[in-house]
């Protein structure tokens, strides 16, 4: 490894593009007769794969979860916090799958991509793809890796709604589900906040009805809008008051609308200028929309506790005091129905400034607690792969 890479990171990485031939049926009722997942892997797979772990994302996440693409793009992976080299999910215990979900915009198969029966890209004919559309896939993908069963399945935000999904959907198929400032399903609010973001993008002149690729042109105003109002979602009141108060950039009121005159309206639009160049309008609606979607209870008369009484695994349950986006009293409904559901839970309410972000932001009690609880499925694995050595000899 370059030695000006940190000793904990899992250093120069290289993602990985899989094919599947057979179709996926999707709640929508259409069919995608093939596709492609990009993955990136950490870690080693051993003899019983047995210590698999996979990371879901979240809404503009993608498979690139740790490490460098190469020593000029310095920017580590989005969760390089977590994984690593003696860090939670460490990557010297756990063979670690990062993917970009079907719909997404880094190489997955998604908007961008060639419909094969118009030879244009697919563009807002996309089908739109829900979580347990996603967790199908992604059992393929296990299939394709050779793990019969993850020894964790772990997810932030809409990541940790995916993990809720497979313990549902597949109980058999992991043993520990790992739910970080995740929900049940979206409240009435966080819908709102989703439709004005979707509003911004489809009323932005360059969207074109989401065929804005044939006119060579992207909706950046609307998706910096709507990067804008999420972002201002994913903070907290006290974190912005703490990095910005009521700072103005130039010392003095300019008495004008052309120009950022706080130092928070600046932030706000470099982080909606940047987003806007790197990321697909027509994959942030689908995100969105399965975020909008998700309600595993629904196919159990709107019963939590009977949907998660299919689950077989144990839980951890993270939340943030700050997090209104996800607020603390969603994770303990999630805890309460496991509790009632007579599942093995353990959850905790970690202090942070951070709001909603705080899942990616490694505080010290929060790394304490995920790396606790990822010893004890390390322990498991190795449990597991020790009982399989023993029967085989």
């Amino acid at each position: 490894m370059p030695s000006d890479i940190p000793a904990d990171s899992i250093g120069l990485v290289t993602p990985e593009t899989l094919h599947f031939d057979t179709p996926l049926a999707l709640s929508c009722g259409r069919v995608l007769e093939s596709y492609d997942l990009v993955i990136e892997t950490y870690g080693k797979l051993n003899a019983d794969a047995s210590n698999a772990v996979l990371i879901c994302h979240a809404l503009s996440g993608h498979h690139h979860a740790a490490g460098y693409h190469s020593m000029e793009d310095r920017k580590p992976g989005w969760w390089d916090s977590a994984i690593g080299p003696g860090k939670p999910i460490d990557t010297n215990r756990f063979f670690v799958v990062a993917l970009n979900n079907l719909g997404g915009c880094h190489g997955s198969t998604g908007p961008k991509s060639i419909n094969p029966e118009t030879g244009k890209p697919y563009g807002p004919d996309f089908p739109i793809f829900t979580v347990k559309d996603w967790v199908n896939s992604q059992v393929r993908l296990a299939d394709r890796l050779g793990v019969s069963q993850w020894a964790a399945v772990i997810g932030g935000s809409l990541g940790g709604m995916q993990a809720m999904q497979w313990a549902i959907d597949y109980p058999d198929r992991l043993r520990n589900c790992l739910m970080i400032a995740a929900a049940p399903k979206l409240s009435a609010q966080n819908i709102a906040f989703n439709e004005v973001a979707r509003q911004a993008i489809s009323k932005d002149p360059m969207f074109h009805s989401g065929h804005y690729y044939e006119h060579g042109v992207v909706p950046k105003t609307g998706l910096a809008l709507a990067r804008m109002v999420g972002h201002i979602t994913y903070l907290s009141d006290d974190g912005m008051r703490e990095k910005f108060g009521r700072e103005l950039r130039a010392g003095k009121l300019s008495f004008d609308f052309n120009n950022p005159q706080f130092e928070v309206e600046s932030y706000l639009q470099y982080q909606g200028e940047r987003f806007s160049t790197s990321f697909d309008a027509n994959t942030y609606l689908l995100m969105t929309k399965a975020l909008d979607y998700f309600d595993p209870a629904a196919e159990y008369g709107h019963d939590l506790v009977a949907a998660l009484s299919h689950a077989t695994c144990r839980f951890l349950v993270v939340s943030f005091t700050t997090d209104w986006r996800f607020s603390p009293e969603r994770s303990r409904e999630t805890v309460d129905a496991l509790v009632a559901a007579q599942k093995e839970v353990s959850y905790a309410e970690i202090e942070s400034a951070h709001g909603h972000d705080a899942f990616l932001i490694p505080n010290p009690r929060y790394m304490a607690i995920f790396a606790a609880y990822m010893n004890r499925v390390d322990a498991e694995s190795k449990a597991l792969a020790n009982k399989e050595s023993n029967h085989a000899s």
